[in-house]
């Protein structure tokens, strides 16, 4: 496939590179080439497959806008706009075309997910909960798309909205912790990212499976297909 990936962070070299390995086309544009969409017209997206979008929250909405006039298919691993999955659903739709998006691409956090969601019946036996996580200093949202993923799991599950503490320190890559406690014991679950390989990776496969597909997909809710 032709892959276009947008954002050359950590995150978005690391998703070009395992793409190659995959023997994928590849090509990367930044943020000073790609100013409101600027290198998203239908021309420049001619020939591409799918967009794999790992940009800012302050730009993202306007790279999937794009996409869509051009009728590129996405995967959208930017987190931060979620509010606004009404509004992109029905646009997806309109233009006949795929996005996938997901708070995390991780296998592993993924089986987070269903497990947490299991545990948070916690909830309803007098336990207390908390969501912790934890990142490198440059990441620049806090909480986590990912705790607040978590968070959200967990309300639809039982009820309780649980807190979220973040800390960002030194080069960390990615810890979330989900506590249930109670006066006889207490419940750790946790997810600890050893490094950013799984994340890009499942963000590649999640690329091969949303190609010829159309509407909006959450990739907690693929994840198994992939």
């Amino acid at each position: 496939m032709n892959l276009l990936i947008l954002g050359r962070g950590r995150t978005g070299a690391l998703v070009a590179e395992i793409a190659r390995e995959c023997k994928h086309d590849v090509r990367v544009i930044g943020a000073d080439d790609n100013v409101h969409a600027a290198g998203l017209t239908p021309e420049k997206l001619g020939g591409v497959d799918v967009v794999i979008d790992f940009t800012t929250p302050a730009v993202v909405v306007e790279n999937i806008g794009a996409c869509l006039i051009a009728r590129k298919n996405m995967v959208v691993g930017t987190t931060g706009w979620y509010e606004l999955i009404p509004k992109i659903r029905g646009e997806v739709e309109a233009a006949s075309v795929g996005l996938l998006y997901g708070a995390n691409f991780s296998v592993g956090v993924n089986l987070l997910f269903d497990v947490v969601r299991s545990g948070a019946t916690a909830l309803q036996h007098q336990y207390l909960g908390h969501i912790f996580e934890r990142h490198h200093t440059h990441k620049k949202d806090a909480p986590s798309g990912t705790a607040a993923m978590l968070q959200r799991i967990i309300k639809d599950a039982s009820g309780s909205e649980l807190e979220i503490t973040s800390f960002r320190e030194g080069d960390v890559m990615g810890m979330h912790e989900v506590i249930f406690d109670s006066p006889n014991d207490t419940i750790y679950l946790c997810h600890d990212a050893k490094s950013r390989r799984g994340f890009a990776a499942g963000a590649v496969k999640g690329a091969e499976w949303i190609a010829g597909k159309q509407g909006l997909f959450d990739f907690r809710d693929i994840w198994r297909d992939v």
